[in-house]
Parts: structure tokens; C-alpha cells; sequence
């Protein structure tokens, strides 16, 4: 569906008529400006009006109607299509939730394509409208807007990710019995791995875009999205880290719960070996033999607890020693 179509002249949203094809028609017309159209979700059928006005190439509209495609920039003879991931944190449940913006930009027009996305553009879009020096731009001022927006949004996100990533670092250093968090730090990872094909991709379309190899985009334009390429290189940089620290976590967490299985395990063999001694010396007097030592002395029974009693001591003492009670 459309959800927002306006014209835009020397950086002012000025008054046109609410059908596409008509305000592209005005913008034409007047020679300068460009037409704003944000769609949510379009069918097929709905999206080949569009396509059908602005003849956008049919391998782009493809990927804005079937969506799920990786962050990319893609230069046509006559538009720019460019895919961004957006993304979003629940701390609650601890999941990343992404959801995608697809960016047609041409000769007087930009059309964004939203997909899933929790974050609709009509905020941007009144932000954005409060800045005319930017709008004087051109459309290419509507492409960094929302990547820069976008790019933003990761690095909260990234910051939600590494205050999450410190609690569960103390939960697994905390004091006391080990805990086996592998599976809470498993789904943390793969939180982390979504997070980062969502940023990583768009390292080179950043770097096409601010160093001016792509049409559409003005010269005045670069400096700003120089800006937008160094927060995402700081954006991966923190992943990179998110990453590794999850490794080392892991690896911790895992020795540490071997360690404890191996304290656990001297602690029961030694407790094992106290209980066979007297098992062994009562298995010994309990043969029947006629001729074995005191047996028929009055103090032979009181000698044999003694000399469990006796030897538990002994053992109890050196596995205390040891440190394996």
C-alpha cells in the first residue's frame, strides 16, 4: 500500500496532487524537485503500477516485491536501488528483530519500499522535513536520511547486545555452584550472527556511496555519508568484539563446568573409597573361616570397628589434605 506521496521543491513540501503518477508528471513540469512515495509491504499487482510509471528495472522490482535479500547497492541505467536491513532489540526476550528498506532512486523521484520493518518512515520523513537545507539536496538527501537512520538504529541495538553480553559474562563468573549457561550464550551468538550479515554487507555500498562512484548522488552529499560509512565501520567493530568476547565466554563457561565435573567426580571417589574400607574388612570377617586372627577373642569385634573407624579417619584426613573434600 502507499502510504505517503509528496512533492518536494527547494527543500519544501509544497501541495500536489496524491497520485503518483500525476505528481511525478508536476515534477517534470516544473523541472526540478522530486517526488517522495513510501509503499509498506506492496503485492505484486499494486507494485507493477508503479513500476509500470517509473519503469524501474524488473530485477530490482523483483527483490522489493519478494523481499529477504541481502544489503545491496545495484546502479541501473537510469536508478539506484539500494536494500537495508533494519533492526531492532527486545531486551525481554533477547532477540534481534530485522526487517527491511528498499530505496529506488532516479531523476526526480525516490520511492522507499518497507518490509517487516518496526520502525515506520513517517517520523523520518517529518524529521527530515524540518531540515530544507538538506531537502534542497535532491532525493539522494531521502537515501542518506534513511540510512543514516538505520545505521543509528544498529548502533543502539549493538550497545542493548553488549549490556546483555555484560550481565551474562557476571551471571558466569558469579561465585558459587557453576552453572551451565552454554545454551543462553548459543542464542546469544546467533543473535550476534544476524546482527552482523545485516551490517557487514553493507560495508562496500557505504564505500561506493561516499566515494561518489554512483549516479544520483551529489557531491554535497559525500561528507554526510562519509559520516554514515564511519558509524558503520564502528557498528562492526563492536560485533567483531560482541563475537569474540562470546567465544571466550563459551570457552570459559565450558572449562568451568569441567573443572566442577572433575571436583565433583574426587569428591565422590573419595567418599567411594571411605565407604570401602569398612565394606572390605567386614566382607573379610564375614567369611566363616574358623581360623582367622581374634575371631573368637571378646575384643575382636570391638578391634575391627576400631580399625575401620581407624582408617576412614586416615583417608578422610588425606583426601581433606588434597583438597578433594
Amino acid at each position: 500500500m502507499i502510504v505517503d506521496c509528496a512533492v518536494y521543491r527547494d527543500g519544501h513540501r509544497t501541495e500536489g496532487p496524491e497520485d503518483f503518477s500525476d505528481a511525478l508528471d508536476l515534477v517534470r513540469s516544473y523541472g526540478d524537485g522530486f517526488v517522495w512515495i513510501g509503499l509498506a509491504e506492496p503485492s505484486a499487482e499494486e507494485f507493477d503500477l508503479v513500476t509500470a510509471e517509473f519503469g524501474l528495472h524488473p530485477l530490482a522490482v523483483e527483490d522489493a516485491v519478494t523481499a529477504h535479500q541481502r544489503p545491496k547497492l545495484e546502479a541501473y541505467d537510469d536508478s539506484l536501488f539500494m536494500v537495508l536491513k533494519t533492526m531492532g532489540y527486545d531486551p525481554d526476550g533477547h532477540a534481534v528483530s530485522i526487517g527491511e528498506v528498499m530505496i529506488f532512486l532516479g531523476d526526480g523521484y525516490v520511492m522507499t519500499v518497507r518490509h517487516g520493518s518496526d520502525r515506520p518512515l513517517n517520523e523520518l520523513r517529518r524529521e527530515l522535513e524540518k531540515q530544507p537545507d538538506l531537502l534542497r539536496q535532491g532525493p539522494a538527501a531521502v537515501l542518506y536520511a534513511v540510512f543514516d537512520r538505520i545505521v543509528d538504529d544498529y548502533v543502539e541495538v549493538a550497545a542493548s547486545l553488549g549490556g546483555d553480553l555484560d550481565e551474562l559474562e557476571a551471571d558466569v563468573f558469579a561465585p558459587g555452584r557453576v552453572r551451565n549457561v552454554a545454551e543462553r550464550i548459543y542464542s546469544f551468538k546467533r543473535q550476534a550472527v544476524r546482527f552482523r550479515k545485516a551490517t557487514s554487507a553493507l560495508t562496500e555500498p557505504a564505500e561506493r556511496l561516499s566515494g561518489g562512484v554512483v549516479p544520483f548522488v551529489p557531491a554535497e552529499l559525500r561528507p554526510y555519508l562519509r559520516d554514515v560509512a564511519d558509524h558503520l565501520a564502528k557498528v562492526n567493530e563492536a560485533v567483531d568484539g560482541l563475537e569474540r568476547l562470546l567465544s571466550d565466554i563459551l570457552s570459559a563457561n565450558l572449562a568451568q563446568v569441567s573443572v566442577q565435573q572433575n571436583n565433583d567426580m574426587r569428591k565422590i571417589s573419595a567418599w567411594a573409597a571411605l565407604a570401602a574400607v569398612p565394606t572390605m574388612i567386614a566382607g573379610i570377617y564375614g567369611m566363616n573361616f574358623d581360623h582367622m586372627p581374634e575371631l573368637h577373642q571378646p575384643w575382636g569385634y570391638p578391634a575391627a570397628v576400631a580399625l575401620m573407624a581407624l582408617v576412614c579417619l586416615a583417608l578422610h584426613r588425606a583426601f581433606k589434605r588434597a583438597g578433594w573434600l
